[in-house]
Parts: C-alpha cells; sequence; structure tokens
C-alpha cells in the first residue's frame, strides 16, 4: 500500500506522552518512522508546538528528520480558515483548529489525525467542515484518532497480505 500523507495536529503529538492515548499514538508514530505514513506538518503546528514540553518539541524534531512533507501557512489556507469561522463551525478564539483543517484541505491529506474530540474528531463538524470545502471547490476531509488510523493500517496491511 502506498504511504498516506496525513496532517497531523497538536493533540496527536500531545497524545503521545499522555496515559489515555499514549498506546495507540505510539503505534500511530512508528507507523510514520516505518514509512507507512508520511506526516504533513504545518507551520501552524510547528508554532504550536513551541510552547509544549521539550519531549514533544523532541518529538517533532524526530518527524521532521524523516517521512514528512512541511506545509507553509499561504493566503488560500487563511481564506478557508475564515470560510469555516465564517459558518460557526468553530469560535474566533479556536482559529488554529480551522487552520489546521484549511491546511489540510489545501494539502490533499488523506487523512488528518487527532485527539481533538471536541473541533476536529467531531462527525457534525467534520460534515461542516466538508460543507463549506465543496461551495469552495475542494475536496472532502476525512478525521480520525490516531487508534483509528492504526486499525485502518493493520487491516490494510492483513488485506494486502491475503492477495500475495
Amino acid at each position: 500500500m502506498k504511504p498516506l500523507r496525513v496532517y497531523m495536529d497538536t493533540s496527536a503529538f500531545g497524545g503521545y506522552y499522555d496515559d489515555e492515548f499514549s498506546a495507540a499514538t505510539r503505534l500511530f508514530f512508528e507507523a510514520i518512522f516505518a514509512g507507512q505514513v508520511i506526516a504533513l506538518i504545518s507551520e501552524t503546528l510547528v508554532a504550536e508546538l513551541t510552547r509544549a514540553p521539550r519531549q514533544v518539541q523532541d518529538l517533532l524534531g524526530r518527524i521532521l528528520q524523516t517521512h514528512s512533507e512541511q506545509l507553509a501557512l499561504s493566503k488560500d489556507a487563511v481564506a478557508l480558515r475564515d470560510a469555516y469561522l465564517k459558518s460557526e463551525i468553530v469560535a474566533p478564539k479556536y482559529a488554529d483548529d480551522a487552520l489546521h483543517v484549511a491546511q489540510a484541505t489545501l494539502a490533499r491529506a488523506d487523512v488528518i489525525v487527532s485527539w481533538n474530540f471536541r473541533h476536529l474528531v467531531n462527525p457534525s463538524r467534520i460534515r461542516e467542515f466538508n460543507g463549506v470545502n465543496v461551495a469552495q471547490g475542494y475536496d472532502l476531509i476525512v478525521v480520525m484518532t490516531p487508534a483509528e488510523l492504526v486499525s485502518f493500517l493493520e487491516a490494510a496491511s492483513d488485506e494486502d497480505e491475503g492477495e500475495s
């Protein structure tokens, strides 16, 4: 299977050291290090992680040295974020969450990975983000937790082995 291009938000990094989410998150990061996933790392994510604990920043450094693509902030991403805000998908104080979705959309990410259940891994909001995307002429987005993505990768691997 071709590697998936996966946009990561801040919570995906925080989950690596969180007792509740670490097991699945570590498996997700192993998939990156194994080349099953190409991590899409935005300037927005990097800026947010500059305020994170040293161990999280070190993890980002490891990702940047492996299978990753860096995404520059663009005027189109800001405009799409503003369209999400105008549609009131998230409140302006959560504009960075909308910016993550915009950057992932413009980068044509296969998946956004997040533990942010309030604003991203939320079926109602995903539907609203996709409504704006369609209205603006962009593709639909898919948002999953690291656990869901790891399960998907395992199932796809099992299917590939069955075809051999």
